[in-house]
């Protein structure tokens, strides 16, 4: 499972300027390599795609320019010696 949603993840990255153009701003549900659909919000995208397609077998990303929407950044104060 975790191999498909890495390829649903690639096949983002690789289309993500042409994504941009067309879904900006939307959750885009990637199943196979294809868009299925364009939502919102988040929840919808996962409820609406949930009801036809089992969890985990695709993959819901916020359609946005640069590297943000898919990447995070953890701060801590902790210090190793």
């Amino acid at each position: 499972m975790e191999k498909l949603l890495l390829g649903e993840f690639n096949y983002y990255i690789e289309h993500q300027d042409e994504l941009v153009k067309q879904y900006n701003g939307k959750y885009v549900v990637i199943r196979n390599s294809t868009v299925i659909g364009a939502y919102n919000s988040k929840i919808e995208a996962i409820k609406t795609t949930s009801e036809k397609y089992e969890l985990g077998t695709f993959l819901v990303q916020l359609c946005e320019p640069g590297t943000e929407s898919y990447t995070q950044t953890f701060h801590s104060r902790v210090t190793f010696a």
